[in-house]
């Protein structure tokens, strides 16, 4: 993909199987997802939001916290081809362990990811 750059795009989550999921919709409109490349973004975060519409990248990053943050996230580890290595949830105070083969970080309000169909395997793509 090259050199990322702040910025928006959209997220889509890889189809697989045929068994219809719950959040089908989101997965066919794509998730507005906001690009955090430079170290300033990376740094701000989601800090000081009260929520977010769609998804945060954070890249490159292997590990977040949620220190002075106000509400529960999700996170998703991708490798550098945008496959999920795992999802977690994460409070607010926490303190996520470093992923040795992560290079991106993807968070969204608590409960978005399950309903994308985010989960370990899964790979997304990125328009920007």
């Amino acid at each position: 993909m090259g050199r990322w750059q702040d910025g928006r795009g959209t997220l889509r989550v890889a189809e697989e199987g045929t068994a219809d999921h719950a959040g089908r919709e989101d997965r066919a409109a794509g998730v507005p997802v906001e690009i955090a490349a430079s170290y300033r973004a990376r740094t701000r975060g989601l800090l000081g939001r009260d929520g977010i519409a769609g998804a945060l990248l954070l890249t490159p990053a292997n590990s977040v916290h949620t220190f002075r943050m106000r509400f529960a996230i999700d996170v998703a580890y991708l490798d550098r081809r945008l496959n999920v290595l795992a999802v977690r949830t994460m409070r607010p105070g926490r303190l996520g362990l470093p992923r040795p083969r992560a290079r991106h970080v993807l968070e969204a309000e608590a409960g978005a990811m399950a309903r994308w169909g985010l989960r370990p395997g899964v790979r997304v793509t990125l328009e920007t």
